[in-house]
């Protein structure tokens, strides 16, 4: 074996079946390449159905839709945004862009997701929202978060970037906040390369979604209810996907159920065989939680140092698999220091950003991948 050549990439993007017919059948039947035609309109009917939310938006991707989902709670300057410091910089600067501030708190160290115990001592006069992250695709704990929201008046907007079809006490994960928004990017459970969606549970913000997705005009209620014109009337932008990125995405949809349960499938490998290293306070491994359904999105294991996690992840590189860490904390980023602002020590979202080590997942993993991989991680415990 050639040293550091990756034969087990960390992803390889899933494609269907149908991908490139219903591209072709966009352009040369439909004759429609642009935003909302008919595979886009599939799409959100899709969403809808399986999702349970008002109304579903597809956009270019999910900052888009967190982006529009700060205008929808008209942020202003000064406004305050409760949310987790580990999680991707999209979260907090679809708010920073309309000039509210991301109040960083820390995170639970079983699903590490924020801490709602940590969420009422954050709120202040300013606060305007919170905004949960679902990682991994594991649930916050919404029944709490949402308590909290209402007795504050503020808007609860999701964060479902890894949940696509994960739930909460039978809920799926975006349709429980006034918004959330999903990513089909191409590291994700279900793909279009790059895309997201705007998940609306409100009626009444849905026509005012519409606007601001179609650069603040009233066009898509002049399509609809066949106005003789439409003109600009809010503040928007170009956030529709063309509607071949939405047939690449309605193939994906038709066979999501497959796809899933062979990535869970995988994670249940990687749980199962790495058990007895986490029953030895060697790692730790995801926490599992009987009442909500997962999508397979990512495993982790989480080292028991920095060093730790480095050298696994060479050691692995060296095997030929490809491992990685995740995000830097917000709080601790220059942007962050410049725009948010902390509450309390944030001490597990630091220990979890130096110890976590991402695993490959993907559907076309073979038992032989997933095997060499638990196998290096044992050998790699092994000689400690």
């Amino acid at each position: 074996m050639v040293k550091n050549k990756i034969e087990i990439p960390f992803n390889k993007p899933y494609i269907a079946d149908k991908e490139l017919i219903y591209i072709a059948r966009a352009v040369m039947e439909n004759n429609h390449t642009a935003g909302d035609g008919p595979f886009t309109k599939k799409c959100q009917t899709w969403l809808e159905e399986k999702l349970h939310c008002r109304k579903a938006l597809l956009t270019h991707s999910c900052t888009a839709a967190l982006e529009i989902s700060a205008m929808l709670a008209d942020i202003q300057p000064g406004d305050e945004i409760i949310m987790p410091s580990y999680t991707f910089a999209s979260t907090a600067n679809a708010f920073v862009l309309r000039g509210g501030m991301p109040v960083f708190i820390d995170i639970r160290p079983d699903t590490l997701n924020l801490d709602e115990a940590l969420i009422e001592a954050a709120v202040t006069p300013r606060t305007r929202v919170i905004l949960p992250v679902h990682y991994a695709g594991i649930p916050c704990e919404m029944d709490v978060i949402a308590d909290i929201a209402r007795r504050h008046q503020l808007f609860v907007i999701e964060d479902a970037a890894h949940g696509i079809l994960c739930s909460y006490k039978g809920r799926p994960l975006g349709s429980i906040g006034h918004f959330g928004a999903c990513s089909f990017h191409e590291t994700k459970s279900m793909i279009s390369g790059e895309g997201g969606a705007l998940l609306i549970n409100d009626e009444k913000y849905v026509e005012r979604a519409e606007i601001i997705r179609e650069k603040g005009t009233n066009r898509s209620q002049f399509i609809r209810k066949g106005l003789s014109q439409y003109t600009w009337v809010d503040v928007g932008s170009s956030y529709l996907p063309s509607d071949i990125i939405a047939a690449f995405l309605y193939a994906q949809m038709e066979n999501v159920d497959q796809m899933i349960a062979r990535r869970n499938a995988i994670y249940d490998v990687y749980w199962k065989q790495l058990e007895p290293l986490e029953e030895k306070g060697l790692i730790r491994l995801p926490t599992q939680r009987d009442d909500c359904f997962r999508n397979g999105h990512i495993f982790y294991v989480i080292t028991g140092s920095l060093r730790e996690r480095i050298d696994l992840a060479s050691f692995l590189k060296d095997r030929g698999i490809s491992a990685f860490f995740h995000y830097v904390p917000l709080h601790s980023s220059p942007a962050g220091k410049v725009y948010g602002r902390t509450c309390g020590t944030l001490e597990v979202t630091t220990a979890i950003s130096n110890c976590l080590l991402r695993l490959p997942l993907y559907y076309a993993m073979t038992e032989e991948d997933v095997q060499a991989v638990v196998g290096a991680i044992m050998d790699f415990y092994r000689v400690r």
